[in-house]
Protein backbone atom coordinates (compact mmCIF):
# COMPACT_ATOMS: atom_id res chain seq x y z
CA UNK A 1 0.00 0.00 0.00
CA UNK A 2 0.87 3.66 -0.62
CA UNK A 3 2.05 5.60 2.02
CA UNK A 4 3.52 8.48 0.94
CA UNK A 5 5.43 10.09 -1.98
CA UNK A 6 7.66 12.49 -2.96
CA UNK A 7 7.21 13.93 -6.45
CA UNK A 8 10.41 16.13 -7.61
CA UNK A 9 11.93 17.15 -10.91
CA UNK A 10 14.65 15.41 -12.44
CA UNK A 11 17.38 18.25 -13.96
CA UNK A 12 20.68 17.31 -14.08
CA UNK A 13 21.11 20.74 -12.64
CA UNK A 14 19.91 19.75 -9.73
CA UNK A 15 22.88 18.62 -8.92
CA UNK A 16 25.00 21.37 -7.58
CA UNK A 17 27.98 20.16 -8.84
CA UNK A 18 26.66 19.53 -12.22
CA UNK A 19 25.18 23.16 -12.24
CA UNK A 20 28.50 24.89 -10.98
CA UNK A 21 28.12 28.54 -10.93
CA UNK A 22 24.58 28.65 -11.65
CA UNK A 23 24.13 26.56 -8.70
CA UNK A 24 22.84 29.07 -6.74
CA UNK A 25 19.60 29.71 -8.86
CA UNK A 26 18.01 26.51 -8.11
CA UNK A 27 18.71 26.52 -4.15
CA UNK A 28 14.93 26.87 -3.70
CA UNK A 29 14.10 23.90 -5.69
CA UNK A 30 16.92 21.92 -4.23
CA UNK A 31 15.61 22.75 -0.67
CA UNK A 32 12.03 22.08 -1.28
CA UNK A 33 13.36 18.77 -2.96
CA UNK A 34 15.03 17.84 0.53
CA UNK A 35 12.13 18.45 2.22
CA UNK A 36 9.86 16.35 -0.05
CA UNK A 37 12.12 13.94 0.11
CA UNK A 38 12.94 14.17 3.77
CA UNK A 39 8.95 13.97 4.46
CA UNK A 40 8.77 10.74 2.54
CA UNK A 41 11.89 8.80 4.51
CA UNK A 42 10.22 9.57 7.63
CA UNK A 43 6.99 8.00 6.65
CA UNK A 44 8.23 4.37 7.72
CA UNK A 45 7.85 2.91 4.27
CA UNK A 46 9.29 -0.54 4.02
CA UNK A 47 10.49 0.32 0.91
CA UNK A 48 10.96 3.45 -1.66
CA UNK A 49 10.59 2.99 -5.47
CA UNK A 50 11.70 5.90 -7.33
CA UNK A 51 9.90 6.09 -10.62
CA UNK A 52 11.07 8.10 -13.78
CA UNK A 53 11.19 8.06 -17.60
CA UNK A 54 13.70 6.70 -19.48
CA UNK A 55 14.56 5.89 -23.33
CA UNK A 56 12.86 2.68 -22.55
CA UNK A 57 11.00 0.89 -20.09
CA UNK A 58 13.16 -1.19 -17.13
CA UNK A 59 13.18 -2.11 -13.58
CA UNK A 60 16.14 -2.18 -10.87
CA UNK A 61 15.20 -4.88 -7.99
CA UNK A 62 19.02 -5.68 -7.51
CA UNK A 63 20.21 -2.75 -7.22
CA UNK A 64 21.29 0.03 -10.12
CA UNK A 65 24.48 3.28 -10.42
CA UNK A 66 24.29 6.40 -12.43
CA UNK A 67 26.68 8.69 -12.58
CA UNK A 68 27.16 12.29 -14.13
CA UNK A 69 30.28 11.86 -16.11
CA UNK A 70 28.28 12.77 -19.06
CA UNK A 71 27.67 16.25 -17.74
CA UNK A 72 31.56 16.76 -16.85
CA UNK A 73 31.41 15.78 -13.65
CA UNK A 74 32.70 12.82 -11.69
CA UNK A 75 30.16 11.80 -9.80
CA UNK A 76 28.45 8.30 -9.16
CA UNK A 77 25.48 7.39 -7.17
CA UNK A 78 23.40 4.17 -6.44
CA UNK A 79 20.66 3.30 -5.36
CA UNK A 80 20.61 3.01 -1.08
CA UNK A 81 21.67 -0.50 0.09
CA UNK A 82 22.49 -1.73 -2.85
CA UNK A 83 25.03 -4.52 -2.23
CA UNK A 84 26.46 -4.41 -5.59
CA UNK A 85 26.28 -1.33 -8.82
CA UNK A 86 23.86 -2.99 -10.52
CA UNK A 87 22.42 -2.12 -14.28
CA UNK A 88 22.91 1.28 -15.27
CA UNK A 89 20.12 3.85 -13.98
CA UNK A 90 18.31 6.09 -16.80
CA UNK A 91 19.57 9.64 -16.15
CA UNK A 92 15.62 10.57 -14.30
CA UNK A 93 16.66 8.00 -11.59
CA UNK A 94 20.10 8.52 -11.67
CA UNK A 95 18.99 12.02 -10.20
CA UNK A 96 16.33 10.14 -7.94
CA UNK A 97 19.17 7.96 -6.47
CA UNK A 98 21.25 11.43 -6.10
CA UNK A 99 18.21 13.11 -3.67
CA UNK A 100 17.97 9.78 -1.73
CA UNK A 101 21.91 9.43 -1.07
CA UNK A 102 21.89 13.47 -0.37
CA UNK A 103 19.46 12.69 2.36
CA UNK A 104 20.91 9.82 3.80
CA UNK A 105 18.68 7.10 2.91
CA UNK A 106 19.00 3.63 4.39
CA UNK A 107 15.92 1.82 2.93
CA UNK A 108 15.82 -0.28 0.26
CA UNK A 109 15.11 0.93 -2.80
CA UNK A 110 13.63 0.02 -6.09
CA UNK A 111 13.47 2.05 -9.74
CA UNK A 112 11.08 2.00 -12.59
CA UNK A 113 11.64 3.33 -15.80
CA UNK A 114 8.85 4.06 -18.06
CA UNK A 115 8.70 5.37 -21.85
CA UNK A 116 7.06 9.37 -22.37
CA UNK A 117 4.75 7.55 -24.67
CA UNK A 118 3.18 4.99 -22.20
CA UNK A 119 -0.42 4.98 -22.35
CA UNK A 120 -2.44 6.06 -18.80
CA UNK A 121 -4.10 2.69 -18.91
CA UNK A 122 -0.77 0.88 -18.30
CA UNK A 123 0.68 3.77 -16.50
CA UNK A 124 -2.34 3.15 -13.90
CA UNK A 125 -1.87 -0.29 -14.08
CA UNK A 126 2.08 -0.24 -13.11
CA UNK A 127 1.29 1.85 -10.19
CA UNK A 128 -1.33 -0.32 -8.67
CA UNK A 129 1.44 -3.56 -9.13
CA UNK A 130 4.11 -1.01 -7.39
CA UNK A 131 1.68 -0.22 -4.33
CA UNK A 132 1.41 -3.89 -3.64
CA UNK A 133 5.05 -4.91 -3.78
CA UNK A 134 4.91 -3.93 0.53
CA UNK A 135 2.53 -3.31 3.03
CA UNK A 136 3.81 0.33 3.02
CA UNK A 137 5.33 1.78 0.15
CA UNK A 138 6.72 4.98 -0.47
CA UNK A 139 7.38 6.59 -4.09
CA UNK A 140 9.92 8.83 -5.23
CA UNK A 141 8.62 10.71 -8.40
CA UNK A 142 10.36 12.10 -11.42
CA UNK A 143 9.81 14.33 -13.72
CA UNK A 144 8.78 18.50 -14.20
CA UNK A 145 6.07 20.41 -16.01
CA UNK A 146 6.28 21.96 -19.39
CA UNK A 147 9.48 23.22 -21.26
CA UNK A 148 7.70 25.95 -23.06
CA UNK A 149 7.27 28.69 -20.86
CA UNK A 150 9.45 31.14 -22.01
CA UNK A 151 11.36 32.04 -25.31
CA UNK A 152 14.58 30.86 -23.89
CA UNK A 153 12.78 27.59 -22.84
CA UNK A 154 14.28 24.21 -24.44
CA UNK A 155 10.91 24.13 -26.37
CA UNK A 156 10.68 28.06 -27.05
CA UNK A 157 7.50 29.73 -25.63
CA UNK A 158 4.15 28.08 -26.11
CA UNK A 159 1.22 29.87 -24.88
CA UNK A 160 -0.82 26.72 -23.31
CA UNK A 161 2.19 25.99 -21.52
CA UNK A 162 1.45 27.69 -18.30
CA UNK A 163 -2.47 26.56 -18.05
CA UNK A 164 -0.97 22.94 -18.32
CA UNK A 165 1.33 23.75 -15.24
CA UNK A 166 -1.27 25.07 -13.18
CA UNK A 167 -3.19 22.40 -13.80
CA UNK A 168 -0.48 19.80 -12.83
CA UNK A 169 0.43 21.88 -9.62
CA UNK A 170 -3.61 21.63 -9.09
CA UNK A 171 -3.60 18.28 -8.97
CA UNK A 172 -0.87 17.44 -7.16
CA UNK A 173 -1.49 20.30 -4.49
CA UNK A 174 -4.57 17.96 -3.80
CA UNK A 175 -3.75 14.36 -4.54
CA UNK A 176 -6.44 14.51 -7.27
CA UNK A 177 -5.75 11.80 -9.06
CA UNK A 178 -8.62 11.73 -11.37
CA UNK A 179 -6.54 15.10 -12.45
CA UNK A 180 -3.77 13.77 -13.12
CA UNK A 181 -4.87 10.90 -15.08
CA UNK A 182 -6.72 13.11 -17.39
CA UNK A 183 -3.53 14.98 -18.38
CA UNK A 184 -3.59 14.42 -22.20
CA UNK A 185 -0.17 12.51 -23.70
CA UNK A 186 -0.36 14.39 -26.57
CA UNK A 187 0.01 17.78 -25.65
CA UNK A 188 2.13 16.63 -22.72
CA UNK A 189 4.68 15.35 -25.29
CA UNK A 190 4.19 18.74 -27.45
CA UNK A 191 4.70 20.75 -24.12
CA UNK A 192 8.04 18.53 -23.13
CA UNK A 193 6.58 17.58 -20.16
CA UNK A 194 8.65 14.88 -18.91
CA UNK A 195 6.52 14.68 -15.69
CA UNK A 196 3.10 13.05 -16.90
CA UNK A 197 4.02 9.54 -17.03
CA UNK A 198 5.47 9.05 -13.62
CA UNK A 199 2.88 11.18 -12.07
CA UNK A 200 -0.10 9.13 -13.58
CA UNK A 201 2.23 6.24 -11.96
CA UNK A 202 1.91 7.71 -8.99
CA UNK A 203 -1.92 8.42 -9.33
CA UNK A 204 -2.35 4.60 -9.93
CA UNK A 205 -0.55 4.03 -7.02
CA UNK A 206 -2.16 6.42 -5.05
CA UNK A 207 -5.89 5.12 -5.60
CA UNK A 208 -7.65 4.29 -2.77
CA UNK A 209 -4.78 5.30 -0.50
CA UNK A 210 -6.45 8.17 1.24
CA UNK A 211 -2.92 10.69 1.06
CA UNK A 212 -3.46 14.37 1.37
CA UNK A 213 -1.02 16.33 -0.98
CA UNK A 214 1.42 19.69 -0.16
CA UNK A 215 3.07 21.45 -3.02
CA UNK A 216 6.36 22.74 -2.15
CA UNK A 217 7.29 24.38 -4.93
CA UNK A 218 5.80 25.99 -8.44
CA UNK A 219 8.61 27.84 -10.60
CA UNK A 220 9.71 27.76 -14.14
CA UNK A 221 13.49 28.95 -13.91
CA UNK A 222 14.54 28.37 -17.65
CA UNK A 223 11.47 28.36 -19.17
CA UNK A 224 10.48 25.48 -17.62
CA UNK A 225 8.13 24.10 -14.74
CA UNK A 226 9.22 22.55 -11.85
CA UNK A 227 6.43 20.90 -9.41
CA UNK A 228 7.68 19.91 -5.95
CA UNK A 229 5.09 17.97 -3.78
CA UNK A 230 4.72 15.74 -0.87
CA UNK A 231 1.76 13.19 -1.09
CA UNK A 232 1.06 11.40 2.84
Amino acid sequence: MLVAAAVCPCPPLLVPEVAAGAAPELDALRAACSDAVGELLAADAELIVVVGTGPKAGVWTEGGAGSFRRYGVDLAVRLPAAGVAGPELAPSLTVGAWLLARAGAVLPAHACAVRPDTTQERLHGLGRGLADLADRVGLLVLGGGSACRSVKAPGYLDERAEAYDAAAAAALAAADTAALNALDPQLSAELQADGRAPWQVLAGAAEGAGLRGRLRYDEAPYGVGYLVASWL
